[in-house]
């Protein structure tokens, strides 16, 4: 695993990245520094950590992924079969590792 070193808002960081994946990773840290940078710019929140909870959430929520939707009988509906979610250009193993991660962060 290579080593890529990023700055978002302004800190430097050291992220693990798999070989050939470098780009992926530094669209996903611009991506995440662009909605840390509008979450501080707008000037209500200070803290680091809670800029970052909440653009963690903000692009979680953008990629629609979340707990199962309940339909109006009460029952969870299907989820998007996995082809179908990758088909529309969604990692489905990452998004899962990404909600996991983000759950034990806020724990």
């Amino acid at each position: 695993m290579k080593q890529l070193e990023v700055q978002i808002m302004g800190q430097p960081f050291v992220l693990g990245c798999p070989e050939g994946q470098e780009e992926r990773l530094t669209a996903a840290v611009r991506r995440v520094d662009e909605e840390m940078s509008l979450i501080r710019d707008a000037g209500k929140v200070r803290s680091r950590e809670r800029i970052a909870v909440l653009a963690a959430v903000n692009l979680v929520f953008s990629l629609d992924v979340g707990p199962e939707p309940v339909s109006s009988s009460g029952e969870p509906e299907e989820a998007l079969p996995e082809p179908e979610a990758e088909a529309i250009g969604l990692d489905v193993s990452s998004i899962d590792r990404l909600v996991r991660r983000i759950d034990q962060a806020l724990i």
